[in-house]
């Protein structure tokens, strides 16, 4: 089994919540979250679907939000691995030339969500 998560704002674990990922540590899976930013011609160009075609490939959760600023934020969660070859993946797209700069950070991984939302 799998676990994936999202939830973009802090959540307070419930016990079955900490069991799982309590197993997913056990298992030897390294669960991460994390949220970048792209900033460029990344607004009204379909690049928040583009972002979740790709998502389709990993076993991630996310979303992928306009920012007011005309950035795109895209967080991601899931296993280390999966999560750092989706960010890879990005820039190395067909995005690339959409995209003059990229800051992410890693933050706490939480339960919530699955799957990949466009919002």
């Amino acid at each position: 089994m799998r676990l994936v998560y999202v939830f973009p704002h802090p959540v307070r674990f419930g016990r079955a919540e900490v069991e799982e990922l309590e197993r997913a540590r056990q298992i030897g899976r390294v669960m991460m979250a994390k949220r970048i930013s792209y900033r460029g011609r990344v607004q009204g160009v379909g690049f928040r679907y583009s972002v979740r075609q790709i998502a389709e490939g990993y076993a991630v959760a996310g979303y992928a939000s306009n920012l007011p600023d005309g950035r795109v934020e895209v967080f991601l969660q899931g296993d280390r691995g999966e999560v750092e070859a989706m960010e890879k993946e990005i820039v190395e797209s067909h995005l690339a030339g959409l995209i003059r700069e990229a800051a992410g950070e890693e933050v706490e991984a939480t339960t919530g969500r699955k799957g990949f939302q466009i919002q």
